[in-house]
């Protein structure tokens, strides 16, 4: 038994099936799922197959706890940058803008297991459970913080004008997300997100490229 296999054996069951989860994610962005074999993944986290069953059910199993690893870790690696940004709720909101366009949330290989994940998300039920869920956490964060917003401009919004506001602007900023992982060569630095802080404004009406002006018409 090779010295990096006794190391694993030590770890916690916690740290045991977040290394699994690794080694697959690592597999699904290089070869996607269908050459995430069971033998494949304990290749790489260099254990027995026998060890991956120990702790998931399935593959399946353990393809799910990974894509909710990694949608869930986007939206919290976005969140934990856009805290850099303190001050005003515009500001605020412009820093989550940012960060969602930033490396390392833009990334080609964050693209490339989305991509890879996403013919499954169709068709099975869990995976689309987790990504409805992953969706209305990322959704819920950007109207919370359009709503502190236009509060403070004084422009509140009603419930449902939040809902749609929310909803036009996470679109924008997916879509730039997946070009800009898909195609990087194809924006100069810095570009993305200007490009969504100008979008996102018109949308708002609030002005997030200046935000101690507060409001997208104010001069």
């Amino acid at each position: 038994m090779t010295q990096s296999r006794r190391k694993f054996s030590r770890e916690p069951a916690d740290a045991r099936k977040a290394a699994l989860i690794d080694a697959t994610l690592e597999l699904v962005a290089e070869k996607g799922v269908g050459g995430s074999t069971v033998r494949a993944i304990a290749e790489r986290a260099d254990v027995t197959p026998g060890l991956i069953r120990h702790y998931f059910s399935s593959k399946e199993d353990l393809i799910t706890a990974a894509y909710e690893q990694h949608m869930t870790g986007l939206t919290e690696l976005t969140a934990v940058m856009a805290e850099q940004s303190c001050g005003t709720a515009v500001s605020r909101l412009a820093g989550f803008v940012v960060a969602s366009l930033t490396p390392p949330v833009v990334d080609e290989r964050s693209v490339a297991l989305w991509a890879s994940f996403l013919n499954r998300v169709q068709q099975d039920p869990e995976m689309r459970r987790i990504h409805a869920e992953t969706y209305a956490d990322f959704r819920g964060r950007l109207e919370s913080l359009i709503s502190a917003a236009l509060a403070e401009v004084g422009a509140p919004a009603t419930p449902a004008q939040l809902r749609q506001l929310a909803i036009a602007a996470n679109a924008v900023v997916d879509g730039l997300w997946l070009e800009g992982g898909a195609l990087p060569e194809a924006f100069e630095p810095g570009e993305l997100p200007q490009i969504g802080l100008r979008s996102v404004s018109a949308i708002t009406g609030l002005n997030l490229q200046n935000p101690s002006l507060e409001k997208a018409g104010k001069p």
